[in-house]
């Protein structure tokens, strides 16, 4: 019954975005931030994910004869508010360390405090590059696959596609920058003839679906490299469908294959698109059917992309702790390093040299099966397969991050 009342006391506080009193010799405090209120549909499944993974581990006694206890907080999708509930974590809930965010301009801000304040930060989601690499410090270590790492996932079907005329369509932030400067860059070195006839850049939740798609149209290209996400992307499809942009042209895109985004397109996602994404019900490995068994009876519903890295956050916090000799930053920071994780994707590890995981991602095609979205022909792609190796990172990453 103790125990029955333990868990129904955690999916409230999780639920409700609230904190209990902690006593400090028996639990492990854990802080949590990110854009609940701005962006529900990945980051409710995350919050799940994070609860049935914290259920698990406290449940085996924790980690060292601790539990976890995780203090959640809405970051306002601000950076400077994103700063000021990081602050607020540390000296006043006490925190050990901090994780979470989802945007990537977000995500370096709370990268930069976690340098500055010499607090140890689990970036689970945002990814942009410059976390790891041009940003990165000593403090700083991310979950999720990169913009650069999931931008490389996709140029071989970009490259074996031959097109020489491309539109690129991204949100005009960090993120989407990021993507199509990698892009950019590797579709030259491989294609040095490559054009790129247009580039549609709209505020990110903003964007004049209509008017980009005919832009995009008028400028005649042979394919197309998408970024936008969310309900950007869902107006950009249907706009798109409605002036037959997508037809008899290459899609490339990042992150559409997520079912938190192709889920609300239902008969009108684009089929044929290449891209990476989470085909949940496809996935057959051990490590996988265990996961959407345990998913599926906590919540009676499937998971997506975010159940996964909120799962995968709080596995790789569990492996840290017990790993590390002390709950300082510093005792965290050397316990990450070379730190290897079990999740639903399989084992990954956290590279000394730049703080980034091994964690891949699918790639596939958009196909439509019964009335819905979903992928096919898919693969998955070891995120240490499209890395550099550690001399690279150095002329990456500043010396004084490591």
């Amino acid at each position: 019954m103790k125990a029955k009342h333990y868990l129904s006391s955690l999916a409230f506080v999780l639920a409700a975005g609230l904190s209990f009193p902690a006593v400090a010799q028996d639990t492990i405090k854990i802080g949590e931030l990110n854009s609940y209120k701005s962006q529900p549909a990945f980051l409710d499944p995350y919050k799940k994910g994070m609860e049935l993974a914290l259920e698990e581990v406290n449940a085996k006694g924790g980690v060292n004869g601790k539990k976890i206890e995780l203090i959640i907080r809405d970051d306002g999708g601000n950076p400077g508010e994103a700063v000021r509930v990081a602050e607020e974590l540390v000296t006043r809930e006490g925190v050990v360390m901090i994780a979470g965010t989802f945007l990537s301009h977000i995500g370096l801000a709370v990268t930069n405090f976690a340098g500055q304040k010499k607090v140890f930060f689990l970036a689970a989601e945002p990814l942009t590059d410059k976390i790891t690499w041009e940003n990165g410090n000593k403090y700083t270590y991310r979950l999720r696959a990169t913009t650069y790492m999931q931008t490389a996932m996709l140029m071989p079907a970009a490259i074996a596609a031959k097109k020489k005329r491309w539109a690129l369509v991204y949100p005009n932030f960090e993120y989407g920058q990021s993507a199509v400067q990698n892009f950019k860059a590797m579709l030259q070195k491989a294609q040095p003839d490559v054009e790129f006839v247009t580039e549609q850049a709209p505020p990110l939740g903003k964007v004049d679906a209509g008017a980009v798609a005919q832009a995009i149209d008028d400028a005649k290209p042979d394919a197309i490299f998408n970024v936008l996400f969310g309900p950007d992307l869902a107006k950009f499809v249907r706009e798109g469908n409605t002036r037959g942009v997508f037809k008899d042209r290459t899609v490339v895109s990042l992150l559409s294959g997520e079912p938190e985004y192709l889920d609300p397109l239902g008969a009108e996602a684009p089929v044929g698109w290449v891209v990476t994404g989470y085909p949940w019900d496809k996935i057959k490995t051990p490590e996988h059917v265990a996961f959407l068994t345990a998913y599926q009876k906590k919540f009676n519903d499937y998971p997506r992309l975010g159940s996964v890295v909120g799962y995968s956050t709080i596995k790789s916090i569990a492996a840290g702790l017990a790993k590390t000799k002390g709950l300082d930053a510093d005792s965290l920071v050397e316990a990450f390093k070379g730190l290897y994780v079990q999740s639903p994707f399989g084992p990954f590890q956290y590279r000394a040299s730049d703080h980034q995981a091994t964690m891949g991602a699918y790639v596939g095609k958009i196909a439509l099966e019964k009335g819905k979205g979903t992928m096919d022909d898919i693969k998955y792609v070891d995120g240490a397969s499209v890395l550099p190796g550690d001399n690279e990172v150095k002329k990456l990453r500043p010396a004084s991050a490591n």
